[in-house]
């Protein structure tokens, strides 16, 4: 199979085979019974971005947590986490994007902090509908909509209240402002992707609300990172989740952020003759481009900058994410900014050179493949400091 298929396909059989693996797995976790009807917790929502700005979305309905840092706190497996998507029902009714919405059941699941009881009534019985997403969590089923009701109210925090309820606010500065205040990213995102954020408000696709929340996120906890003193040593925090190993060097410097993406062999999105390796960085600037790593980058360099501003300190940044075999479902970015922060509380190792952090390095990952790939480091190694000319 060649690099890459698995991305380019998402189940769709380009590979030949008669059964997709990882679909099959996911259908084999499948415990919702096929109905018309539903009755029970909907803890949030989903917007489409096919056809967009004619788009698709509404309520996911599940009787389990929705939100995937409460997933990291209960620790639950990729197994648990596949078992609780296969039997989760995407509700699809049909929206304009850009044009002015009223008040929609949709809104009022997304502003709740609980889960609300919801009854829905679909067109037909709810089909097997798994499509894959590096971004977003798969979700098994999906149904189009024909009558819903929300059966209770929303349980709003006061700080979300305010927020939402001032039409004045940029939904930037509101995404800053909640995030400061200890509202979590999945709720954030939520309330940003059904239109309750902003000015001029609508709705936006659950794939682009997630990246849109970690590098706006982002970029606020830069500018103040930027000001702190440099680290004064080389310092490595690594740590795991799900498969996804993540190994974060911290290097004296103005704030650069470089990461090396490593699909090992024979993993899901991998080449069966090698690794596949993916890298992108920035410097001091806001970056204009999309990555090329899509939304793992994004989540990634969230968790970097809050460690930062949390130790009062600027730094040059080197992350890899080397990603196993052993991860044969994609779950979403979510997995990335969870394992990084795993790693940001890690035990910090020094080092007393760029060398030694190199071989430490080649020994966790097996190879010394990635290195070719750092810029970062090649340009630190090439700089010349002060002290060097006395």
């Amino acid at each position: 199979m060649k690099a890459g298929l698995c991305a380019e396909c998402k189940g769709r059989g380009f590979c030949g085979l008669k059964e997709c693996p990882i679909t099959k797995r996911f259908y084999a976790g499948l415990r919702t019974r096929v109905s018309k009807e539903y009755m029970g917790e909907s803890p949030s929502v989903f917007i489409g971005s096919r056809n967009y700005p004619s788009v698709s979305g509404g309520p996911l309905m599940i009787g389990e947590s929705d939100d995937p840092e409460d997933w990291v706190r209960r620790n639950y497996s990729i197994d648990d986490i596949v078992g609780i998507r296969a039997g989760t029902i995407r509700g699809n009714s049909r929206y304009k994007v850009k044009q002015t919405l009223p008040d929609l059941p949709i809104q009022e699941i997304a502003l709740s902090k609980k889960p609300l009881d919801v009854e829905v009534a679909f067109e037909k019985p709810v089909s097997f509908d798994l499509k894959f997403d590096g971004i977003l969590a798969p979700v098994g089923l999906s149904g189009s909509i024909e009558k819903l009701k929300v059966l209770d109210n929303a349980s709003v925090p006061v700080v979300v209240d305010r927020i939402t309820s001032d039409t004045d606010l940029k939904a930037t500065e509101g995404v800053i402002e909640l995030y400061k205040s200890g509202i979590d990213h999945h709720y954030i995102t939520q309330l940003l992707t059904s239109g309750q954020l902003g000015v001029k408000r609508h709705i936006v696709p659950t794939r682009w609300g997630i990246t849109a929340v970690d590098d706006t996120i982002s970029y606020a906890l830069k500018r103040e990172v930027m000001r702190n003193p440099q680290v004064s040593g080389i310092t490595m925090l690594t740590a795991s989740l799900h498969a996804n190993r993540i190994i974060c060097v911290l290097l004296p410097g103005e704030f650069r952020f470089e990461m090396i993406e490593i699909w090992g062999q024979g993993s899901m999105w991998g080449g069966s003759e090698g690794d596949t390796i993916v890298v992108d960085s920035e410097g001091e600037k806001r970056k204009s481009n999309y990555s090329p790593i899509t939304g793992a980058y994004y989540s990634a360099r969230l968790a970097v900058l809050e460690y930062l501003r949390s130790i009062g300190r600027c730094a040059s940044v080197f992350v890899v994410r080397q990603v196993s075999k052993d991860y044969w479902a994609p779950l979403g970015t979510w997995v990335i900014r969870e394992a990084s922060r795993k790693a940001m509380n890690s035990v910090p190792i020094s080092f007393d050179d760029t060398a030694a952090v190199e071989t430490e390095i080649n020994m966790i990952l097996g190879s010394r493949h990635w290195r070719s790939y750092s810029r970062l480091l090649n340009d630190i190694k090439s700089q010349k400091r002060l002290s060097d000319f006395f």
